[in-house]
């Protein structure tokens, strides 16, 4: 079987075949059929956008800024925005815009983070949940309802208060 599409038809025409002749070509139908279910909807395309430049932004983050976020130049304290400090600083001469920009790291580690722990324990209480059914059904999606009826920011706000300030535990 063909892995690429014959020379009288387009890769397009090749990738939206009725029949694929090949595994890699139902594969790659799956993939170029996602990617314009993807692109017909404004509003992921903007979410992916803006992931896609805050990953960058967390990876290149050292290029991105000659300047250290801990740097502290007490001389230079609440200066405006300028061609040296994008951002302007902070109250004691910290560059706001390369603070910003390592920030994203740790924002991105606190998804990840919070990802991997959040998923293992959903995928267990729906677990259990379905196979024992009846009341430990009942209690555990109530509880589930407690915790989605309460507002994310008012929930972070508790956890914030609970943990302390700071990343590190």
């Amino acid at each position: 079987m063909s892995e690429t599409p014959p020379r009288s038809t387009s890769w397009r025409d090749w990738l939206i075949a009725e029949t694929p002749q090949s595994r890699t070509q139902a594969r790659l139908s799956r993939w170029y059929a996602n990617w314009l279910a993807l692109k017909g909807n404004p509003l992921a395309v903007s979410g992916l956008v803006i992931v896609s430049m805050l990953v960058l932004m967390a990876v290149f983050a050292p290029w991105l800024t000659g300047k250290s976020p801990y740097a502290q130049f007490l001389t230079e304290r609440l200066q405006p925005p300028s061609a040296q400090h994008w951002f302007g600083t902070d109250e004691l001469g910290r560059d706001i815009f390369s603070r910003i920009v390592y920030g994203s790291r740790i924002t991105l580690l606190v998804v990840f983070l919070v990802s991997a722990i959040v998923l293992p324990i959903g995928l267990l209480v729906g677990t259990i949940a379905g196979y024992f059914g009846g009341w430990l059904d009942t209690i555990l999606m109530r509880l589930t309802d407690i915790f989605l009826a309460f507002p994310r920011l008012v929930m972070a706000l508790a956890f914030a208060a609970a943990l302390g300030p700071g990343t590190l535990l």
